[in-house]
């Protein structure tokens, strides 16, 4: 796949959408894409992190992908780990 094939693709946990992809962040140093930026649903931002607004983006660790934990789908990506659970793969959005 390409980059822009998973731009604005839905992130779903266990089912539920929780948002939508924004950016590929890569390690430069050893050429391998670490994170997915993605702007979380309103309602997951607040029950996650407890957010008060929407739109709030933030970089979800690809361990979350790891070892069969998450799937390509047509509609979008699908992590096998339930919503309350994604505080341990996201972290805030670093601008550089």
């Amino acid at each position: 796949m390409k980059s822009k094939d998973f731009m604005d693709k839905d992130v779903f946990a266990l089912d539920e959408k929780i948002g939508k992809i924004k950016e590929i962040e890569v390690d430069a140093n050893e050429w391998k894409v670490t994170h997915l930026e993605v702007e979380l649903d309103k309602a997951v931002a607040e029950s996650v992190l407890g957010a008060k607004k929407g739109g709030v983006h933030n970089m979800l660790n690809l361990s979350a992908l790891e070892k069969g934990t998450g799937m390509w789908m047509d509609n979008g990506l699908h992590l096998k780990d339930a919503k309350d659970k994604l505080h341990m793969y996201l972290s805030p959005v670093v601008k550089t």
